[in-house]
């Protein structure tokens, strides 16, 4: 167990403090002042001495001493000394913060040049990082704040740090350990899948929301459902049936008897007259073609084929030509892209390196040192030629990148030119192909006779238009009758349309019902589940609440005084982590009385240096308000409210003799 015990404290022109000497003799200590003499000054300048900080861990508070009109005093030096007994083994540590002037060159008044800090260990002069590496080889700084100050764990610390700090001390309670202790929890691992606990939590949160929004809306589309059905009351499906087949058999009947007087005897043989002349037509016709005229055909044929390439290869070129086109527009686009990034990039590489050189510092308003001005300015000048090259990289790679594009699009474009003289050259010998075609087939129609000049095809013609005109005359008697029934087959088709139109709402209300049905049966097999994941979720908050009562009981077993509520429970029976304090079951933040807060800090101190294996000197700000303070092992220094003490008094318990600032 490490003690470091606080012998003395030299304290010169520290705030409001210009000379004191803080003597404890190595004991307990009380220090009486009335509000305004320094007794807070005293543990900020213990802690400046140590870490640089005050007691509310700021590093960039003043501590420079001011005069009656609340201005720095110039000139002095800001010193702390405190001499220690650690192990049995006595150190001094000094901490000196003071101004730097110095006289330029043929200048006759010296010139502010910022602060400067020394540092001491024994009298010798160490460096920064030397000096913090000796405070931090003998105790962290966090820790020593915790053992040193009663309030800084309840008042500095936010509620996740104070419940790191005690999981630290006592441990952490592991899931196993809290499943066996409970029997109700006996399937929760099979239930975690591996999980956590906080993450099957949100897993069961995440599916309770969804399954809560369909059951939610199952009702709504149950109703939809339902709205929809058509009503089928005073309707007999079977009925409806019967007379459509009823219905589908009149219209049969009445299609027959049209088919029966458009296929009358005189109608039949007349077509069939007709036939046999068209036959007798095509056999002339065919013999009068089976000669040049064949020749004509396959001639025709020929140059309609040798045309229809030349459509294509002309397709072909406007493909080309469009394609083409659209590659220029496409260059045109990357050389106005090209034109803007070299104008960026000129402008970006016409950009001077400009600073504002901040010579004084922003907490006390005094000048920099001349080496700190000129670091900012280096370090500035390197970030701004840092970020320049990047841009102008950037630019560059993008620049290149476009001209990449328009060298494969011009080189695309010089295959496309070629392509086009070579479909040209095409064009231009089929060109010359279907002249040679047209003119052999004019001389070879010229050889033809017409069909129109055959008397034997003539003849047969005129006879085939006589006996169309004969048909004619006979069909126009019974396309009036056809007429009547034709109206009547379009009335019983409309009655047939709406006894099957009825007859539809049978199915779509069993579809109705199937799909209600359906919908019933997912909201049970929803309900089931919802059912399920609200006990899997009462079985992790039940976990919860076993390990808060482990924890709970285990950590407060740890302290005298102080207990410690680590979870509150929320309206809706879940449970939030909390780390307050309470004593008396009151609540640190919310009713305790000064003295019982301060106790339950002493007593959260006892148990960390216990913990941590290490005792500090206390300090106790407005310590007047106890009457009795629990015992510690550590060094204790009150500081007490006195109204009649107008300086700082300090009285030790190893003597009466009273030291005045």
């Amino acid at each position: 167990m490490k003690k470091i015990t606080l012998l003395s404290l030299t304290i010169r022109n520290f705030k409001g403090i210009k000379d004191f000497l803080f003597n404890t003799n190595g004991g307990n200590a009380d220090a009486y002042g009335d509000n305004g003499t320094g007794k807070t000054t005293v543990p900020d300048s213990f802690l400046w001495l140590l870490f640089g900080k005050d007691t509310n861990n700021r590093s960039d508070f003043s501590i420079k001493t001011l005069d009656s009109e609340g201005r720095p005093i110039n000139g002095l030096e800001h010193e702390v000394e405190g001499v220690f007994d650690i192990d049995k083994r006595t150190v001094t540590l000094k901490r000196i913060y003071k101004e730097v002037w110095t006289k330029p060159r043929n200048q006759p008044v010296a010139v502010f040049g910022g602060h400067t800090t020394d540092y001491f260990i024994d009298g010798v002069p160490t460096k920064k990082r030397d000096y913090d590496e000796f405070i931090s080889n003998m105790i962290e700084e966090d820790v020593f704040k915790l053992i040193t100050n009663p309030a800084y764990f309840n008042e500095q610390l936010k509620k996740d740090e104070r419940r790191k700090v005690l999981m630290g001390v006592c441990g952490d309670v592991t899931d196993e350990e809290v499943i066996s202790s409970n029997d109700k929890l006996v399937e929760l691992p099979d239930i975690l899948s591996g999980r956590s606990i906080e993450d099957h939590k949100k897993v069961i949160a995440s599916k309770l929301s969804a399954i809560k929004k369909e059951l939610d809306a199952i009702p709504t589309r149950i109703s939809e459902v339902d709205r929809g059905m058509p009503d089928i009351g005073g309707l007999d499906k079977d009925g409806l049936q019967a007379k459509i087949s009823v219905v589908n058999t009149r219209i049969d009947a009445k299609q027959d008897q049209i088919s029966s007087i458009r296929n009358g005897n005189a109608i039949t043989e007349k077509q069939k007259q007709i036939q046999e002349v068209e036959i007798e037509l095509m056999r002339i016709k065919s013999a009068h073609e089976s000669g040049s005229q064949d020749e004509v055909y396959k001639l025709k044929a020929r140059l309609q084929e040798e045309q229809s390439n030349v459509t294509i290869f002309n397709r072909d070129l406007q493909s080309i030509e469009q394609q083409k086109k659209h590659n220029n527009e496409r260059i045109k686009s990357i050389e106005s892209k090209l034109a803007e990034l070299r104008g960026i990039w000129k402008e970006v590489n016409a950009v001077e390196f400009t600073h504002n050189d901040e010579c004084e510092c922003p907490t006390c308003g005094q000048a920099l040192p001349n080496d700190q001005v000129q670091a900012a300015r280096d370090k500035a000048l390197e970030e701004f030629n840092l970020k320049r090259s990047n841009r102008l990289e950037g630019l560059d790679a993008e620049g290149n990148q476009e001209s990449e594009r328009k060298k494969k699009l011009e080189q695309e474009n010089v295959g496309l030119d070629k392509e086009t003289e070579k479909v040209n050259e095409r064009i231009a010998d089929k060109q010359k192909l279907i002249k040679k075609l047209q003119e052999q087939l004019s001389k070879l129609e010229n050889m033809v006779v017409d069909i129109t000049e055959n008397a034997e095809y003539v003849a047969k013609l005129t006879e085939k238009q006589q006996l169309s005109t004969e048909l004619e005359g006979i069909r126009s008697s019974a396309d009036q009758e056809i007429q009547s029934i034709q109206l009547k087959i379009v009335e019983l088709r409309a009655e047939r349309d709406q006894l099957q139109e009825d007859l539809s709402k049978f199915a779509f209300v069993k579809q109705a019902q199937d799909r209600i049905d359906e919908l019933k049966g997912q909201e049970r097999k929803l309900a089931k589940e919802y059912e399920e994941l609200q006990r899997q979720l009462f079985l992790t908050e039940e976990f919860t609440r076993t390990k808060v009562e482990f924890l709970e009981d285990k950590i407060n077993s740890k302290f005298k005084y102080a207990r410690f509520r680590l979870f509150e429970e929320q309206v809706n029976g879940g449970l939030r982590e909390d780390c307050t304090t309470t004593f008396d079951g009151v609540p640190y933040d919310s009713g305790l009385n000064n003295a019982a807060k301060i106790n339950v800090g002493l007593d959260i101190i006892n148990t960390l240096s216990e913990h941590y294996g290490f005792y500090a000197p206390i300090f106790v700000d407005n310590a007047e308000a106890v009457t009795q303070l629990i015992d510690t092992e550590a060094q204790l220094i009150r500081l007490i409210v006195s109204e009649q003490d107008k300086q700082l008094r300090v009285e030790t318990k190893t003597s009466d003799e009273s030291v005045v600032a």
